[in-house]
């Protein structure tokens, strides 16, 4: 079958349905809706069976939907309407919820409906429960309908209000003021909210020290107390403020500027001078509900937990999870489980707090030695077996410093991005030219450098990249039978042996000499590439046109 996906951006939904519709042998193209136009000039091009379109912030053409089957995603249950479906769903707490796929009509979100998929809420942000339950919820959606398609005595189910199961309604876009939070009114549960609806796109706005920022990524903290609205506290990169009953951690901040396009980046790069006055608020004090990294241990296995905002991971943040990982391959057990978070496992760099230096290049620098210190004490690790385990997507380096572990295993529906180019032709570094070649020998190094498409995780268990796919639950068991296996002294000793006749070969430091070498080419070299795409990537500006190797059809 010929589809054609359309959507605003190659965002992580679109991303997962690439992978599960290309896995399923179908001719697939995509197109960036940019303008009438340009829409109408793709599926010209493409003549598509069915347009699927996953992520749009404006109407399909007319012309379009009214000589194409076009298919929209809708993650809201079957009578939702409107552009602002999962804020209102979290901040009506909601518990129960659902994607729509439905046939895109005149009326907004009210055409037939072609398949509903429903899911549990939880406790998350807007951004988390897009990335995990209601792009799951999606991804079955749009398979369903596809097979459908091939139904001739299916008809999809016309929208109506009368029949029980039809609970939606419609919903205006979310103003600011519908999220404005209250300092000296709001409960933290509240503010909770609040936040967390606006998680992602387009943040909480509110005001610190005079000036207007939106607010991103809130935890609950349990003991510290204040002024409600008052930044009584920071740790790291995180400040905590006040509420009417508690208070919250907030990571990010985006400056709200007029006319100026802004950036998310890590609360204290962005407040700077103003949290002089601020105390600093050690880990090991009793109390404190919220932390960036964590160590629990469960028999013989010690598992690191970094859940970073976005997956991205910044200098200091580097710094911190070597010294924990140190600390871990110091306790008295025989493997150690890398966890990363439940939304991304790693996306290396941390573009954010890049471009918020005062030299992006040299902050570049930094970060990159960082992270090639971290894949370092991974790789060289003797006192335990390790293991990666993605409950989350990965790109870039961070694909890489899941490689520098001895074992890697992937939840299903976890998508990898293990290539650079998309960031202004990006050499990378993390030890890839030896951890790659590793896995899948110096003929699958272009499968997966040089392609700039997804990697689906059967495709990467397939051609060795990863060595496993298995649900989160199960993640603990393979743990513990690595741990517990009559075969792990050999194991380990084969590991260390063969980390040696490799150094013998050609030291780890020649390599990370040689990809740094090109990587400051990419930093402080003539061609600004790198400095441009990463200038547009965290600030969000829409591409001119879909790039070709999406829209196979140009």
């Amino acid at each position: 079958m010929r589809i054609l996906i359309l959507t605003h951006s190659f965002n992580s939904l679109t991303q997962r349905l690439h992978v599960e519709i290309s896995e399923r042998g179908h001719d697939l193209s995509v197109e960036f809706d940019i303008n009438d136009s340009v829409t109408a000039e793709a599926v010209s091009l493409f003549k598509p069976d069915v347009i699927v379109a996953s992520y749009l912030r404006r109407a399909i053409p007319e012309e379009v939907w009214r000589n194409h089957l076009c298919l929209i995603v809708h993650p809201g249950i079957k009578g939702d309407r409107g552009p602002s479906a999962l804020d209102w769903a979290i901040m009506d707490g909601e518990v129960e919820w659902g994607v729509t796929v439905l046939q895109a009509e005149a009326e907004m979100d009210a055409g037939p409906i072609w398949a509903s998929i429903p899911f549990t809420m939880r406790d998350g942000t807007k951004s988390s429960l897009y990335r995990r339950e209601a792009t799951d919820a999606a991804v079955q959606g749009v398979l369903l309908a596809i097979e459908r398609l091939r139904e001739d005595s299916f008809i999809p189910e016309a929208l109506d209000y009368e029949k029980p199961d039809v609970r939606g309604t419609w919903h205006p876009l979310m103003k600011p003021e519908d999220r404005a939070i209250d300092w000296s009114k709001d409960n933290t549960e509240t503010v909770l909210r609040k936040i967390r609806a606006a998680d992602g796109f387009p943040g909480v706005a509110d005001e610190l020290y005079g000036k207007a920022f939106a607010l991103y990524d809130a935890h609950p903290e349990g003991t510290l107390r204040g002024t409600p609205g008052e930044v009584i506290g920071r740790r790291h990169e995180a400040i905590c403020r006040a509420t009417r009953d508690g208070a919250i951690w907030i990571t990010h901040l985006k400056p709200i500027l007029d006319g100026e396009r802004s950036f998310k980046r890590p609360s204290s790069l962005t407040l700077g001078s103003e949290l002089e006055a601020v105390p600093e608020i050690p880990e090991s004090d009793l109390g404190i509900t919220w932390r960036e990294i964590w160590y629990e241990e469960r028999g013989q296995v010690g598992y690191l937990h970094f859940p970073f905002y976005n997956g991205a991971m910044s200098t200091p943040q580097c710094r911190r999870l070597e010294a924990a990982y140190r600390r871990a391959c110091e306790r008295d057990t025989k493997a150690i489980v890398l966890m990363g978070g439940g939304d991304f496992w790693s996306n290396g760099l941390h573009l954010g707090a890049i471009e918020a230096a005062e030299s992006p290049a040299e902050e570049s620098w930094a970060n990159i030695n960082a992270m090639d210190d971290l894949c370092r004490a991974v790789i060289t690790t003797e006192s335990h077996l390790t293991v990666a385990a993605l409950r989350g997507n990965a790109g870039a380096g961070g694909v890489f410093l899941a490689l520098a572990a001895d074992r890697v295993i992937a939840t299903p529906g976890v998508v990898l991005n293990p290539h650079y180019k998309n960031m202004g032709n990006l050499y990378g570094s993390e030890y890839w030219t030896y951890l790659l070649p590793r896995r899948v020998g110096q003929d699958g190094i272009p499968t997966v450098m040089g392609r700039r498409l997804p990697l689906g995780i059967r495709a990467a268990q397939e051609i060795g990249l990863i060595d496993g796919c298995l649900e989160a639950e199960d993640i603990g068991t393979y743990a513990d039978r690595l741990a517990g296996s009559p075969d792990y002294a050999d194991l380990l000793s084969a590991k260390i042996a063969r980390r040696a006749d490799d150094e013998a070969e050609k030291p780890l430091e020649a390599y990370r000499a040689a990809e740094l070498e090109r990587m400051r080419f990419n930093f402080f070299g003539f061609d600004p590439s790198y400095h441009v795409a990463r200038y547009n990537f965290i600030r969000k500006v829409p591409l001119s046109r879909t790039p070709r190797y999406l829209a196979v059809h140009r």
